[in-house]
């Protein structure tokens, strides 16, 4: 279409505004001139964008997609522009309190998998397995998709459904329409099994988590535990503060985990000592992640318990959340974390002092079976050693 010389000079008139606008705030940033020719170029694909593209594109819709762009160029897939509905989201979870259909999901081989199935939620009803693939939540495919993203697409208000489509390799696709629910789902679940063993799994790491931790301890020792299990398997993490004070639960006095920042001094979370006096036994596999496997390596670098699986994932990186305007939110990777011994798992992972596998189609736990065994051996050394008594 023929542009009249009078449109063409206001184009070229806001061009250079746009020009001049990138190249002030480049220099006010330290971006240097270089850098701030190219923040201009941005500005001005993005007035380009507006006045030419053959549908109208509004500026909140650019903006955001510049920042989306922006922390994608990253190609970090723990970091994320989290729109105002996301990062609401990201805080409940963060809580312990959400509206859902009681799932923990995870990125596995670059797919949404269900890391975990709560008992009595809408997801628990309808049969979903860990291992599930979800393909897609309402209608939209999720290859590719960041993880807060998928959450918050599974999450909404109490009362509204959700429609997931899932592979299962035994059964292939099937689609299920969930109606969320309240989940307030405890994240630590106890229980006394045979010859005195308690067994403790933590689901994921939140708030209330050493809260709930600390009572089913105690409770687990008022029914006469003599040593524990603590199952970290399918755990993908959750608060960093909150897995420094359940370590502090069974490790001793030091390092818990250190934090190794690019430009600032590495900072370091410290246990008192204050943790219990029982024999302990860890279940870890590949889908322990990021928190589960601070606990994990605090506890097997310090000798406080034997680590029972698989390698755990390898995350070991660091996310902040940084509160935006409007509601919305940035979670960016900002360190690194290293074991009590100053090791960097990322993409590593916490190796088991002894190596299980689990089939997917074994009938029994051999996992816990193992766990077992190696406690009740401990729980008799620790019963002989307390006696006096000594092997011949």
């Amino acid at each position: 279409m023929y542009n009249s010389n009078k449109r063409w000079f206001l184009s070229v008139i806001l061009a250079l505004i746009f020009f001049l606008l990138g190249l002030g705030v480049g220099l006010y940033l330290g971006l240097g001139a270089r850098r701030s020719g190219e923040l201009a170029n941005l500005l001005e694909v993005m007035r380009l964008i507006r006045q030419n593209y053959v549908e109208e594109v509004s500026w909140s819709r650019l903006i955001e997609g510049a920042i989306k762009g922006a922390v994608g160029s990253l190609h970090d897939p723990y970091s994320a522009y989290l729109d105002p509905s996301t990062f609401a989201q990201l805080r409940e979870q963060i809580r312990g309190s959400f509206g859902g259909v009681g799932l923990v999901v995870g990125l596995k081989d670059q797919q949404l998998t269900v890391l975990r199935t709560f008992p009595n939620t809408p997801a628990g009803r309808a049969g979903i397995e860990p291992g599930d693939v979800i393909t897609s939540i309402n209608g939209r495919q999720t290859k590719g998709i960041d993880l807060e993203t998928a959450v918050g697409l599974i999450r909404g208000p109490v009362g509204t459904e959700v429609t997931l489509t899932l592979y299962r390799p035994q059964k292939g696709s099937f689609e299920l329409t969930l109606r969320r629910e309240e989940i307030a789902v405890p994240t630590v679940e106890a229980k006394m099994l045979a010859d005195k063993v308690g067994y403790v799994a933590i689901s994921q790491f939140t708030e209330r988590t050493p809260e709930e931790l600390a009572q089913a301890l105690k409770e687990l020792q008022e029914k006469g535990a003599a040593g524990l299990i603590l199952d970290l398997r399918n755990n993908p993490g959750g608060e960093l503060e909150a897995a420094v004070k359940v370590a502090e639960f069974f490790v001793p006095a030091g390092p818990v985990v250190y934090i190794d920042y690019r430009n600032r001094e590495t900072s370091v979370y410290r246990a008192s000592g204050r943790r219990i006096d029982l024999p302990l036994v860890v279940l870890v596999n590949g889908n322990s992640a990021s928190a589960a496997e601070i606990v994990a390596a605090a506890i097997k670098e310090t000798r406080s318990g034997v680590l029972v699986g698989t390698r755990t994932f390898g995350k070991g990186v660091v996310q902040t959340v940084y509160p935006l305007r409007n509601g919305a939110g940035l979670k960016l990777t900002t360190a690194r974390y290293l074991t009590p011994l100053k090791h960097d798992i990322n993409k590593i992972g916490v190796e088991p002092d002894v190596k299980v596998e689990q089939p997917s189609d074994a009938s029994t736990d051999l996992q816990l079976s193992k766990a077992q065994e190696i406690l009740l051996q401990k729980i008799s050394q620790t019963a002989g050693r307390k006696l006096g008594l000594k092997a011949s």
